[in-house]
């Protein structure tokens, strides 16, 4: 921990009351209501107060050491609703408000898992979920509170709970990618190392103010741009996705206003900015303050990270800023990154070699090359092994393997699966079984002179006559085919054809394109003429056919809480024939 931070402080429920106590009024959290210029202001003394009332009202419902699902819009509400499970020994669960089928389905399929006894929600989403209870009565076997509606002064009823660093904190589903979501069980010694990490490996202090508008519910959000400015003592600043995805000029300019100094989100993030954020509206901005513009969660791209860098160097971003790295859930959130304010590395290989699990150097600007971004090392203890995934042997530098993770930050398993926890959670390398037990992430990767570089997932994979192909390589390549096509709204699997594995793109395509004939200007998309040229760009860039492309209605490719597409889903509507195709 920092140094500031009292060694004897082992939660973060302490933390809060520490900060509370040293630093009252101190500005804790600002949340842009409308993404720009209507702030909703914490200190931390606010922040205690919110946490502590929500901690009595769970405590007066004898809620220690159970379960309660947060559903809130993005906003402070969360924030202190999070705290305030922490605060009454109630381990948190966020979750998404249910607004669709698909968002229901997920709700109802985390407390079939969790099986929590409480909620904690706005009283506005309490009647929306109340509108779902008839059809679901599991909806009505649970306590619902409104957390604007709580009894004046309750705060004054909290009582300190007896926690330690090995207390659960929360259960965080995880997205939901390759498996149905399972609650990663996160304690609070977890977290506390886990903000270490990004603490060292930022370079972060006191007065590293963070920005951000990723979801709250999902890790990156809550641990990156939430937990993180407590640790430090700093300001958190956030917004709501639907605001930046609204117009993700709004990003920069909170980061400009309020001299942001972390930043990021995934890579379509800074994909969506160099191309919606025009030229008038970068006037004013001024990006100086940005020192760690964090990349993750998703592959990161060396043409979107030049791209970003060159747009925004007129409005003071600094190339060194970029920081690509890693993580997932099940190591509490972040596990590699370089130093702060170093540049990121990269390295062109040959695709036909890392086809067949070797990384082997080419010239950039060769046919079958490949850049890959480094996405560092792992810091405070933290430790990145490249194992055979078959034979649990360790593999080499430049050699392909599964990626498996050690140190205090890799949590306890998921809640109630404990034949899968010991598979996942309890992995020795054979030959090295001193080192102890590894996290098996399920993502594939090789290190060179210490550089962890990711390549795919696993279960991801399309292998074509024996050749290993990354649906993100094969993703990118048709997205660049048309101004029409969605960014990140792409997917690509194999299917079995008379023996043989073949290979389907489904892309959405734009509401504003039309099918010849049917529109006018340039808002035009021509099915025959874009799948040639698709096939044309998948044949060159890597020597496969494309049996079928299917273009897609707006929002059809199904995606997590977290925006990572389905791949397995997609590819099961596919072929059940129930994809609403375009243009209808």
């Amino acid at each position: 921990m920092t140094a500031a931070i009292p060694s004897s402080i082992t939660t973060l429920s302490a933390l809060l009351r520490w900060r509370a106590e040293s630093k009252p009024q101190a500005r804790a959290y600002t949340f842009l209501t409308n993404g720009e210029d209507q702030e909703q202001v914490w200190s931390y003394a606010d922040l205690d107060r919110h946490s502590r009332a929500i901690a009595a009202t769970l405590q007066e419902y004898g809620a220690a050491d159970d379960r309660a699902l947060l559903l809130f819009p993005p906003g402070l509400e969360y924030v202190g609703s999070f705290f305030g499970c922490l605060d009454a020994g109630v381990a948190a669960v966020p979750v998404y408000p249910p607004q669709n089928e698909q968002t229901l389905a997920r709700l109802l399929s985390i407390i079939a898992d969790a099986k929590p006894r409480f909620a904690l929600t706005t009283s506005e989403i309490l009647e929306s979920v109340k509108a779902f209870s008839e059809a679901y009565p599991v909806l009505k076997e649970i306590r619902w509170i409104a957390v604007d509606a709580l009894a004046a002064g309750i705060e004054q009823r909290w009582k300190s709970p007896h926690l330690t660093g090995d207390s659960v904190a929360f259960l965080q589903y995880t997205s939901g990618s390759t498996a149905t979501p399972k609650g990663v069980m996160v304690l609070h010694r977890n977290l506390l190392a886990n903000e270490e990490m990004v603490r060292q490996g930022f370079g972060n202090d006191e007065h590293a103010s963070v920005v951000g508008w990723l979801p709250l519910y999902h890790d990156m959000g809550l641990i990156g741009t939430v937990l993180q400015p407590m640790y430090l003592g700093s300001q958190g600043v956030l917004m709501s996705p639907w605001a930046f995805l609204q117009r993700p000029v709004r990003w920069l300019r909170a980061i400009s206003k309020y001299r942001g100094v972390v930043s990021g989100g995934p890579n379509f993030g800074y994909a969506l900015c160099v191309r919606k954020v025009k030229p008038e509206q970068r006037e004013g901005l001024d990006l100086s303050s940005w020192k760690v513009a964090f990349n993750g969660a998703e592959p990161v791209r060396a043409d979107t990270l030049e791209l970003f860098a060159r747009t925004f160097a007129p409005h003071g971003f600094q190339r060194a800023a970029l920081y690509p790295c890693y993580g997932l859930a099940e190591a509490t959130l972040y596990v590699s990154g370089g130093a702060g304010m170093e540049p990121y590395r990269t390295l062109s290989v040959d695709a036909g070699a890392l086809e067949r699990n070797r990384a082997v150097d080419a010239a950039p600007d060769a046919a079958g090359a490949r850049t890959l971004v480094g996405c560092g090392r792992a810091w405070a203890g933290g430790q990145v092994r490249i194992v055979n995934p078959e034979t649990s042997e360790p593999c080499a530098d430049d050699v392909v393997g599964e990626v498996w993770v050690s140190g205090p930050h890799v949590t306890q398993g998921y809640w109630g699966r404990d034949e899968l926890n010991a598979e996942t959670f309890q992995a020795r390398i054979r030959g090295h079984e001193a080192e102890g037990s590894f996290l098996r992430t399920g993502d594939l990767g090789f290190q060179r002179a210490g550089e962890l570089y990711v390549t795919g997932r696993l279960k991801d994979l399309i292998i074509v006559d024996g050749r290993n192909h990354y649906p993100q390589d094969l993703e990118q390549t048709v997205e660049a085919q048309h101004e029409g096509f969605r960014l990140g709204c792409c997917v690509a699997f194999s299917v079995d054809q008379a023996n043989e594995e073949k290979l389907v793109v489904l892309i959405e395509v734009d509401r504003k394109y039309t099918p010849p004939g049917e529109g006018q200007g340039a808002h035009v998309l021509d099915p025959r003429e874009t799948l040639k040229k698709v096939r044309q760009a998948v044949a060159a860039a890597h020597s496969l056919d494309v049996h079928e492309l299917v273009l897609l209605q707006h929002g059809e490719v199904l995606k997590t809480s977290s925006g990572k597409v389905q791949r397995r889903a997609c590819r099961t509507k596919y072929l059940e024939g129930t994809l609403q195709r375009w243009p209808g």
